[in-house]
């Protein structure tokens, strides 16, 4: 079972920020049970034709992160990771979205999706804040004292 963090970025970006390495610290983490990686993509579209390429034996799971989501505990998110990992899915793609936020029809594909709050982060800090969710969920399924119930 891998995972992929996908961004939803139409512009590039130049350089690396502090908010890059401390994804990267994440995705290590990540790394130490489950493979992971992170792909921009420059549109819905783009997203939609890799969830499509990516389909084995079942298709992935697609977690959006969208303001209109249902706002979950660390607990609860494990929870639902884990019933992705029961189900056998082979991906669990944990998405953020364009600037303008995702479209509705693309928003009812999702198996879930997930409100950080009413706030809007910018792409660099939402997509950090996946990464140590996704660790912090990997952690509480594997009962490892990373996550202490606060």
């Amino acid at each position: 079972m891998t995972f992929l963090l996908a961004r939803i970025q139409p512009r590039s970006r130049s350089g690396a920020s502090p908010a890059d390495q401390l994804l990267q610290l994440y995705i290590e983490r990540i790394r130490h049970t489950h493979p992971c990686e992170i792909k921009d993509f420059p549109d819905e579209a783009a997203l939609a034709a890799h969830l499509q390429r990516s389909a084995r034996r079942t298709r992935p799971a697609l977690i959006l992160t969208d303001s209109r989501g249902q706002a979950l505990t660390s607990e609860q998110i494990a929870a639902r990771l884990g019933g992705f990992l029961d189900a056998g899915h082979q991906q669990i793609v944990l998405a953020i979205g364009p600037p303008d936020g995702w479209t509705a029809p693309f928003l009812a594909q999702a198996d879930l999706a997930v409100s950080f709050g009413r706030i809007t982060l910018p792409h660099e800090l939402a997509t950090v804040i996946l990464a140590e969710q996704t660790y912090r969920a990997l952690a509480i399924l594997a009962g490892h004292p990373y996550h202490r119930g606060h």
